[in-house]
């Protein structure tokens, strides 16, 4: 799939979920960020606001499985990878396949369940397989985790580590509706039966590899890699920053702000490019001095700080080819 079919089917998509759900577009586009940069997408966001519902119409829209896992303290990592089971009638032993097996995978209020557990995830997240007694399986392809997260009534949960968060692509959050959305939303349950909105298929299993194929070949000018990199390393060099953007996040903008472009339908990348995706892809990575937090610096007012000290290129030719 070339980039105007792949945007054409990402319009397809955000259509859909603009008639199911109601929420800004940024929020439906930095999902489809996510799924295009083929990583995956954390939801930060109270109670009720309509995670659950945005990753199953969302799977349902992709045209993929879905499965959910509610994490809860007493959840083990056998019951999201799956586990070993006898069979009496074969006198075999045989893998039980978790719910971690689905194209499309919510993982549910994440920080509820153990540090054991988030860690059962770490090596479905980064090579799209789990190891269960010694014998590797691979997981269905595509493979897209959304997980959620409570930022309220933090009593008994367990934070993602610094490494876990990492291994996100993009956090996002929802947001509360304005008071137009807020009536809207009233409007569409008094005009259905259902609680929750039904979503169209508008994609398939073949159609959604083939867009997330589309952004390798959008077109990066050398003067916009020196700029993701410029930002990425001004970020260890923030005062009130202790750890920066890892290289690994480097590579994550990089392939964000591709998928921007793509999502845009065009083939080459903008500085604006950067700076749309700088907020959902790196200011989740940054882990603040204690003085920082203390004095309740955000991350997001840090990124936006070194956004604003790092130089923007005048790319002349966005078009152009890359140097090799």
């Amino acid at each position: 799939m070339d980039v105007p079919d792949a945007s054409a089917a990402c319009a397809d998509v955000l259509d859909t979920l603009r008639g199911a759900i109601v929420a800004e577009d940024a929020f439906f586009e930095d999902i489809l960020l996510g799924l295009l940069s083929r990583g995956h997408v954390l939801i930060e966001d109270v109670p009720g606001t309509g995670k659950t519902l945005t990753a199953r119409s969302m799977a349902t829209a992709l045209g993929l499985s879905f499965s959910r896992v509610q994490f809860t303290p007493d959840l083990l990592p056998s019951d999201v990878t799956g586990t070993t089971v006898y069979d009496e009638g074969t006198g075999e032993f045989e893998f039980s396949q978790g719910p971690i097996f689905a194209n499309v995978v919510l993982a549910d209020e994440i920080n509820r369940a153990p540090p054991k557990t988030q860690a059962a995830l770490l090596e479905a997240m980064e090579e799209e397989q789990v190891t269960v007694d010694g014998t590797t399986y691979e997981l269905p392809e595509p493979f897209f985790l959304i997980a959620t997260q409570n930022p309220v009534e933090q009593a008994g949960n367990f934070p993602l580590p610094e490494a876990q968060l990492d291994r996100f692509s993009v956090k996002t959050s929802m947001g509360y509706p304005d008071l137009e959305g807020e009536i809207e939303l009233l409007r569409r349950r008094a005009g259905r039966v259902e609680q929750d909105p039904s979503v169209e298929t508008v994609l398939d299993e073949e159609r959604v590899v083939g867009a997330r194929e589309a952004p390798e070949s959008v077109r990066v000018h050398d003067d916009l890699l020196e700029y993701m990199a410029g930002i990425t390393r001004a970020t260890r060099q923030d005062r009130r920053v202790e750890v920066g953007v890892s290289p690994r996040g480097t590579q994550r903008l990089f392939e964000a702000t591709r998928s921007a472009a793509t999502l845009a339908g065009r083939e080459f990348v903008t500085p604006d490019d950067v700076k749309r995706v700088a907020a959902p892809v790196l200011a989740h990575r940054l882990v603040l001095t204690p003085d920082a937090k203390v004095d309740d610096v955000a991350k997001a007012d840090v990124l936006r700080a070194v956004l604003d000290r790092v130089e923007v290129p005048t790319v002349q030719d966005a078009e152009a080819e890359p140097a090799e």
